[in-house]
Parts: C-alpha cells; sequence; structure tokens
C-alpha cells in the first residue's frame, strides 16, 4: 500500500496497539504530527519534553508494554535524554522517536540539530537514525521488540524531516528476525534443579526480589514459589509491592534506608537468591563480605548483571516469569519455622515521633494516608527524603504498586509518571508523592493532568529545603548548609487554584484528616501540601 513514511510511523504504532502517545512538536517531526491527527491515537501535550518520556514510562510499568513519546530535533530530542536514561536505569521499556533535520543537512550545525543518536548512546538499548523511509516498517517493528524483550529498556528511533516525506510500499512485518539479538527467557534444566536443591538443602532460605520481578511480569509465580517453600522475602526498593506488607513472609525493604528486619535477615540467612535484582549500592553497601558467608543463587535475564556487584554461586539466566514457574514445577513444601520465628522477633513497629507545632510528622501521615486509600492504589513516589518516607511508611495492599526513579535517582519523576499510570489504569487511585523541591522539577505538568482529565492525586512534603541534600550536609559536612534552601517557592494552594485544582493544606491533627479525606474521596485531580519540620531526618 503506497502512502507517505510518516503515515506509515502512524500505521506501524498502530500496528503495535499503541492508544496514547505523550510529546511535545517541533517543525522537524510536524509531518509525523500531521499524520497523527486522524489516526485516532490519544497525543497527550506534555509541558517539557523530558516528562513525555516519564509519563510514557509510568503508563510502560503499569501496563508491561512498550509506550511511546515523540518530541522535536535538537532541545527537544536534548531534553528526552533524562528521561531516556531514567528508564534504562530502571529498565523500562519506551520507544522515543524524535524529529531530525533533513539528511543533507544532518553534521552541517543547522537549527535545531542535534546529535541524538550519539548523545544518547549510553542509555539506550538501541537506537535507530533511519535515512531509508522503506527502512521504517522494520525499524518500529525492531524497536518495540527491542524495547519489550529481554531486559526491558529504550529504544530511539530518530527521523530526518525529508524521510518523513518520502512516499513508500508499506508492509507491516509479522515477526523479527535480528541477528545477534536472541534473549535467553528459559532457564537452563540443570541449573534449574541445581538452584532448587541448594534452597531444599538451606537451613534459613532468604529471596530478595528486585525490580526483575516486574519487568518480566513475575509477581504471581514469586508469590507461589515463595508460599510452596515458606521461605522468607524481602525487596530492593524496586521490587516494592510485589508481596504486601501482611504477608507473614514479608519482612521488608532491605538498604541503608530498609529496615531491620530485612537487613538482619540479609546478614543471617545462609541462602541467598536475588530474583531480578541487580544489588546495587543502596541495598548492599558491603557485597565481598556477604559473598564470604552466604550462598548467592541469581535470577537475571541480563548475564552483565549476574556477578556485578556481588559474586553468584549458582548464576541463573533466563526470563524471571519462566525460570520461576520452572522452579514452582518442582518445588516441594519445606519447614522454616524457627527461621521464620527469629525474623519475626527483629519486626519492628512502626513509632513515630512527636511534630513541631505547624507540622505533622512525615511517615505518620503516608502510613495514615495509605490505610484509607484503596488496596490496589498505585502510589509513585520522587526522589529524596519523601521516597524513603514513601518506601518505609506507605503500608502497601494486595494488589497496589510502588513506583520511583531507583536506578538513576531522579527529580520530578512522580507527578509525570503518575499521570502515564493513571492513563494506564483509569479505575485505579493513582497517587504522586514528592517534596516541594521536586515537585518544581515538573509541576507544569499539572496542566497536562488538567488538559487531558487524568485524575491523579498529589502530595508535596514541604520543608523548604532540599531536604536529603541538607541531612547529608548537616551529617557529613559539620552542619555547613549550602544551596539547599528554597526561599521564593510557591504557594501550592494558590498554585493549584490557578490550576483549577481542589487543595488543602496539612498543619495538625483536623487538617490532617481533612486532607486524608480529600486524596481518598474526591474524584478528581488534588493536591495535598504536608508542612514537614525543616530538619526532619529521612527515617523520621
Amino acid at each position: 500500500m503506497k502512502m507517505k513514511a510518516c503515515e506509515a510511523m502512524v500505521e506501524c504504532l498502530k500496528a503495535e496497539g499503541v492508544k496514547t502517545v505523550y510529546g511535545y512538536p517541533g517543525a522537524a517531526i510536524c509531518p509525523f504530527y500531521d499524520a497523527l491527527m486522524d489516526s485516532g491515537i490519544r497525543h497527550v501535550l506534555v509541558r517539557h519534553e523530558a516528562n513525555a518520556g516519564h509519563e510514557a514510562s509510568g503508563m510502560a510499568r503499569i501496563t508491561g508494554k512498550p509506550a511511546v513519546c515523540v518530541v522535536t530535533s535538537g532541545p527537544g530530542a536534548v531534553n528526552l535524554i533524562t528521561a531516556i536514561a531514567t528508564a534504562y536505569a530502571d529498565s523500562i521499556p519506551i520507544v522515543c522517536i524524535t524529529g531530525q533535520v533533513n539528511t543533507e543537512q544532518i553534521g552541517s550545525d543547522v537549527f535545531q540539530e542535534a546529535d541524538i543518536t550519539g548523545a544518547a548512546e549510553p542509555f539506550v538499548k538501541h537506537s535507530y537514525l533511519v535515512k531509508d523511509p522503506n527502512d521504517i516498517p522494520r525499524v518500529f517493528k525492531e524497536a518495540f521488540y527491542i524495547a519489550g524483550s529481554g531486559r526491558p529498556g529504550p529504544v530511539l528511533i530518530d527521523m530526518p524531516m525529508d524521510v518523513q516525506r518520502a512516499e513508500i510500499d508499506f508492509v507491516y512485518p509479522k515477526s523479527v528476525e535480528i541477528r545477534g539479538y536472541k534473549p535467553t527467557v528459559k532457564g537452563n534444566a540443570f541449573q534449574v534443579k541445581r538452584v532448587m536443591s541448594a534452597l531444599v538443602k538451606a537451613k534459613k532460605p532468604l529471596i530478595c526480589i528486585g525490580g526483575g520481578v516486574f519487568a518480566s511480569n513475575a509477581q504471581e509465580e514469586v508469590v507461589k514459589l515463595a508460599h510452596i517453600m515458606n521461605i522468607p522475602v524481602i525487596t530492593t526498593m524496586m521490587g516494592i509491592s510485589v508481596f504486601s506488607d501482611d504477608d507473614p513472609l514479608f519482612f521488608g525493604m532491605l538498604g541503608m534506608y530498609g529496615v531491620k528486619s530485612a537487613n538482619t535477615a540479609v546478614n543471617e540467612c545462609d541462602v541467598l537468591f536475588l530474583v531480578g535484582a541487580r544489588v546495587g549500592d543502596r541495598a548492599v553497601r558491603t557485597p565481598l563480605s556477604l559473598e564470604k558467608t552466604t550462598k548467592i543463587l541469581h535470577i537475571d535475564i541480563d548475564p552483565a548483571e549476574i556477578g556485578k556487584n556481588i559474586g553468584a554461586d549458582l548464576p541463573l539466566v533466563g526470563d524471571a516469569k519462566n525460570v520461576l514457574a520452572q522452579l514452582c514445577e518442582i518445588a516441594k513444601p519445606m519447614e522454616h519455622t524457627e527461621w521464620i520465628a527469629q525474623l519475626d522477633s527483629y519486626r519492628q513497629k512502626r513509632e513515630f515521633g512527636k511534630a513541631k507545632e505547624g507540622t505533622v510528622v512525615p511517615r505518620e501521615f503516608i502510613d495514615k494516608l495509605s490505610r484509607s486509600l484503596p488496596d490496589d492504589t498505585v502510589v509513585v513516589a520522587d526522589v529524596g527524603q519523601n521516597q524513603i518516607w514513601t518506601a518505609t511508611g506507605y503500608h502497601i495492599g494486595r494488589g497496589g504498586r510502588f513506583m520511583t526513579s531507583g536506578g538513576m535517582g531522579t527529580m520530578g519523576y512522580s507527578l509525570p509518571a503518575a499521570i502515564g499510570a493513571k492513563m494506564a489504569a483509569p479505575d485505579r487511585t493513582v497517587v504522586a508523592i514528592c517534596g516541594d523541591g521536586s515537585l518544581q522539577m515538573s509541576m507544569m505538568e499539572l496542566a497536562t493532568a488538567v488538559q487531558h482529565g487524568v485524575n491523579v492525586k498529589v502530595v508535596v512534603m514541604t520543608n523548604g529545603r532540599l531536604g536529603m541534600v541538607r541531612e547529608l550536609q548537616t551529617n557529613g559536612y559539620n552542619g555547613r548548609e549550602t544551596a539547599v534552601f528554597l526561599d521564593g517557592s510557591p504557594d501550592f494552594i494558590k498554585l493549584a487554584d490557578a490550576y483549577g485544582i481542589k487543595s488543602c493544606r496539612v498543619t495538625d491533627e483536623k487538617s490532617e484528616q481533612e486532607a486524608i479525606e480529600l486524596l481518598s474521596g474526591y474524584d478528581g485531580i488534588a493536591l495535598v501540601e504536608v508542612m514537614v519540620d525543616e530538619n526532619a531526618a529521612t527515617l523520621a
């Protein structure tokens, strides 16, 4: 079928089942936008290009399928790099389409030209600069396949204007064949049996879940395996919400901001089974000492992650969903009564300090909020103190989902990601929790939510500081606090009013209850500002 290449781009998206794209137009991508108008695909205009990537990320994390963002050339494309890097660090499948100057102009420094494939190279799974319009169907088919298969991640397609305007004979491929890209999805049968043998022989086994369990949609399988074999479970921050907080086998998040029961479990287990976790420095600060005392079993679809940060006695390359299903088939009930009782003794009751007048205790507010929201709520934490308060204070119910920027730690992520998540799951409550610093990195996306009727809930923890950096300076630099004061910040209640968003401010128990009722009972977009002590600690 003869059509313009820009129309073929749209047809490729339709063939991949894409219903929504996030973007910001410009001259170099206008041919595509013109073709998009009559396609039936919904376009969401963001207010900054990076947020197009973050909103696509939020959608992809809920659907489990690659989501799409589109921006123009030059500054539009370069602005997107932060979101690309954020998705790459957390293995989120997004397809990024960028406009580019005409092919004969590439390399001549014309208006709004940038070598985006070169600039983004460290942060993409793969990238394409399309110079032959006839390659478009193959490139798009491969891009979606690469983004969503193996270890998921971002794929970039750079589209020169003249290529978009060309005419091609469009046929969309039915399959993909990429020489050299053959992800291992099924675990080696012999190695699977060795892993099971090690788990059976263990006196104090422990499963540690990372974000890879979500990437492979293996939540059901890992829960099943843990319950069949009665094995305690902990998570990294990226693995939070695979298990609900009330599951008797769940002992919390490990790491420098983790809980005692999880960290002690790691130190005292004899077999540690890592599932889709890369064991970053925030999770295990002394991996070498752990290697000496503990047998390490490690499942990951990316062989480069196994043994990178911690040595593995039994490596097992494969998709977590498939490998765990293989393990479930041969798993037998086990008794670990004493070991579980020992870990139960390390559980600590959530205790909260007393708030200074005019403020509330942040983790206590988050705890109360979580118990008032539906179990399947999606909570998106930003980066900074608010991230830790949410990770350690939010009570995850069955079917709930916790999301954050874990690997890159990108401030400003929560609001746009929450918008994408809400659009992917319009019937679920979606809450973005951020600080007054991080909100100001993406608060322009409130307009996106209003324009498109995306009824997210926003909680902003206000302490007038870049709280985590302030705390680092207080503890590590003799209290020499610099460049962390957010003087000049807007009145967030007036800001919400300017957008026509219902809001309230929390300063005491009475207003706290009013805020929780607003967030849990109101159907529209809502913003709640929670006043926090300027010297509140991360684990306060």
